[in-house]
């Protein structure tokens, strides 16, 4: 790897001559900054990010911290954020906590000894002291925070949306899957659903999952046929889960949608290309994401307003796992 002394020996000068080229300071001949920027053109020199923010005590890395990163939503959030970023000559360093508390402290941990000057968090614990003690500032992205800078989609209106399409489009004995309890976007579509089945007057049963990932879809999907067979109608936590229900309700020989409708929530790509595609509640991720990264610029550039919470819409995107109205 080319170093600062390979630099400065190939552009015949001194270390001392390569940092004030490299960090802009202090006064240097157009000669000779033409020699040094040409030799690290040439050697393909990358300056360390964490030492030279050390140096001028001005950072331009970013904390991002996803929970789980096989979950093709959060990718999508990620480029947002990233794509943003670049534009202000930001860098990001990411951290995946597997929904893991330790590993999410571990991982802000490492952002500070990074000296990044702000941290996005898809968190699914944004009021933990782990938080209020950074001294940087923070936006989550996709949570709900009472208290601290936040974006997300409208997840009550999308939980509205799908319990309304799966009504006008003929179920009568549907299913709604609770996402985790500890995570406020999903209470809210969760919620949002349940008012409409409830005042529509619609027969309706509730399961549980404890996450978003791939990792028990299957058995929640098989558990959701085994108690309540007559299911017509699932609204699904999101789109992971909602794939392994139309799995399991062609194993029991349902067809869908004539048998069974299915929506899910999120519109990750993997979505249009199911057989039959998935009909779905769109959140608008990477726009999420470039919304995200643009409050935390201006929270670090001392430029944000006084609106520091962004809540996003969804709709209704309608495939081939529900009927045609």
């Amino acid at each position: 790897m080319t170093t600062i002394k390979d630099v400065a020996r190939h552009a015949g000068v001194s270390v001392a001559t390569v940092s004030r080229v490299i960090n802009e300071t202090g006064y240097v001949h157009e000669d000779t900054r033409r020699k040094v920027e040409e030799s690290v053109q040439q050697l393909n020199y990358t300056p360390n990010e964490v030492a030279r923010s050390l140096y001028k005590r001005k950072s331009r890395l970013i904390g991002l911290l996803l929970p789980d990163i096989t979950n093709p939503y959060f990718p999508q959030l990620a480029r947002g954020v990233e794509d943003r970023m670049q534009e202000s000559g930001f860098r990001l360093i990411f951290g995946n906590s597997d929904e893991s508390q330790k590993k999410e402290q571990d991982y802000i941990q490492t952002f500070v000894q990074n000296n990044v000057v702000g941290v996005i968090s898809s968190t699914n614990d944004p009021g933990t002291a782990s938080y209020r003690s950074l001294k940087i500032p923070v936006v989550f992205l996709d949570r709900i925070s009472s208290d601290r800078p936040a974006v997300y989609a409208d997840g009550r209106e999308g939980g509205r949306l799908a319990a309304q399409q799966m009504i006008q489009r003929g179920s009568h004995h549907i299913t709604v899957m609770q996402g985790p309890i500890h995570i406020r976007p999903a209470q809210d579509r969760f919620q949002g659903a349940i008012e409409v089945l409830q005042d529509m007057g619609i027969d309706y049963h509730t399961t549980q999952t404890s996450s978003f990932s791939f990792t028990n879809a299957d058995r929640w999907a098989k558990e959701l046929f085994e108690q309540y067979p007559d299911t017509d109608g699932v609204i699904a936590s999101n789109d992971i889960v909602a794939t392994a229900v139309i799995q399991e309700a062609y194993r029991l020989g349902k067809k869908v949608p004539q048998d069974v409708q299915i929506i899910g929530f999120d519109d990750i790509p993997l979505s249009s290309l199911l057989s039959p595609a998935l009909s779905t509640i769109r959140q608008p991720a990477y726009d999420m994401g470039r919304a995200a990264a643009d409050l935390l610029i201006q929270l670090i550039e001392g430029t944000a307003g006084e609106q520091r919470t962004i809540q996003m819409p969804v709709q209704f995107i309608e495939r081939e796992t529900t009927r045609k109205l």
